[in-house]
């Protein structure tokens, strides 16, 4: 029993060593490889999305018709898209969908016409405070027609006529979303979430995607899991409140979650805590990040965001928590053309999905014990558990956890409990409560 667990800890130990693959440039390829794709709530640039994710990871898809009613929405027309372009008063391309599929306001509507500079100023979009970027704007529920371009560009252009045009369809069809599930040994899920709606924008939300896919890998490889995890990729908004809608019956299995997105920059990881603030998901996040080494910030919940806050509506309270590294608030690029390949790097994507891979294991491991053996200090010499031959630092250790673990084991502490009132790490509290279940000193509470 020690030793296949010694063999198991070593391999998720080893995850990611220099002996191991590449999962920094593992994510970034895929992240090339999804970025020239444009991305919608709906439509066949999702469907290819997933497709290719297909190649990576058993990525089940389901398609929601439009007009399905979700609760207080419903499911939106379909969109796809072709190209689009303006042509200038001299007959010349000025803007075009080909050089970036942000240049087409997303979800438009299709037209072809010649307007003046005034009525085509109307439906353009620029940022005035980043002159040379271009913005991504969307029309979602509100039919309408546009273009995204610099704002250096917009303030070049000429009095005239211009010709538009937009060649797109929006009409009666579905919406996408994949869902992958790893059975464990009870039914409980850890729901990981990660929307897939953005079109050619990195850090929001290609590196989400990508930090779960290999996620996902990683967890696939464990020898065994307590708890099932439930990894959803989703169109923002509507795609949460779809996937409850359709869902809903199953919903009490959900025991912990997290929403991924903007996992990709260098800004220190940032925590937002579920609704209630004192779940079992926020003390295991708040003591792997304590214990990363690195920098963090932890928020309390606010209504405004990502997934997390359908999750969290009254009707659900689902023990959903979000953790990025940037935020909305934080990240420069948010929501335009730098938020590109430049904007990310390999290095904070593998630390992403070690903070995401830790927090996983830690609740998938997390429990709470009773010892079986309570009256006064439990005898480890006979049971072959203490060591005579002192200086070894690891049966110190070793020790140490065990007289933790034995104290504290009284049916109202986990193990993160101890392993915060110890000092002694989470791994070696787990890998010690398992040595003394094994011995029958420890049972579950």
């Amino acid at each position: 029993m020690e030793s296949n667990l010694r063999t198991s800890m070593q391999q998720v130990a080893n995850f990611g060593t220099p002996t191991a693959r590449d999962h920094g440039a593992d994510m970034i390829k895929l992240i090339e490889e999804l970025y020239p794709i444009c991305r919608s709530l709906t439509g066949d640039g999702v469907r290819y999305t997933f497709d290719l994710l297909k190649n990576h990871v058993p990525v089940t898809t389901y398609e929601v018709p439009s007009g399905t009613h979700v609760f207080d929405w419903e499911v939106p027309k379909e969109w796809n898209i072709k190209g689009g372009w303006i042509k200038g008063p001299k007959g010349e391309k000025i803007v075009d969908f080909a050089d970036s599929n942000l240049h087409v306001l997303n979800y438009s509507v299709p037209v072809h016409k010649k307007v003046g500079l005034e009525e085509l100023k109307s439906h353009l979009f620029s940022l005035p405070e980043h002159p040379d970027w271009i913005p991504y704007r969307t029309s979602y529920y509100n039919e309408n027609w546009g273009f995204c371009l610099s704002h250096r560009q917009l303030e070049s252009l000429e009095e005239g006529e211009y010709e538009v045009f937009i060649d797109s369809t929006l009409a009666p069809g579905s919406l996408t979303y994949g869902e992958v599930y790893l059975p464990g040994e009870t039914e409980e899920e850890i729901l990981l979430s990660t929307h897939i709606c953005h079109p050619s924008l990195c850090n929001d939300n290609l590196s989400g995607i990508a930090v779960m896919v290999e996620l996902i890998k990683a967890l696939q490889e464990l020898p065994h899991r307590r708890h099932s995890f439930r990894f959803i990729f989703i169109p923002t908004t509507i795609g949460s409140i779809t996937w409850l809608a359709r869902n809903e019956a199953n919903t009490h299995k959900i025991k912990h979650g997290l929403v991924a997105t903007l996992l990709g920059d260098g800004h220190p990881f940032t925590y937002q805590k579920t609704r209630n603030g004192k779940l079992e998901i926020d003390k295991v996040a708040t003591h792997a990040l304590i214990n990363s080494g690195q920098p963090f910030e932890i928020q309390q919940f606010n209504p405004f965001g990502f997934d997390e806050r359908q999750f969290s509506t009254p009707g659900f309270q689902l023990p959903v928590a979000r953790l990025t590294r940037s935020t909305l608030y934080t990240y420069r690029e948010y929501h335009s053309s730098a938020d590109n390949i430049d904007a990310i790097s390999p290095t904070y994507l593998k630390e992403s999905l070690d903070m995401y891979l830790k927090i996983c294991l830690i609740l998938d491991r997390n429990c709470k014990y009773m010892n079986l053996v309570p009256k006064g200090e439990v005898r480890l010499g006979k049971r072959g558990l203490y060591h005579k031959i002192g200086g070894n630092s690891q049966h110190m250790s070793d020790q140490m956890a065990m007289l933790w673990i034995l104290n504290y084991a009284d049916g109202t502490h986990d193990l993160v409990d101890i392993a915060n009132d110890s000092g002694i790490p989470f791994d070696k509290i787990y890998e010690i409560a398992l040595i003394l279940k094994d011995k029958d000193l420890l049972a579950e509470a």
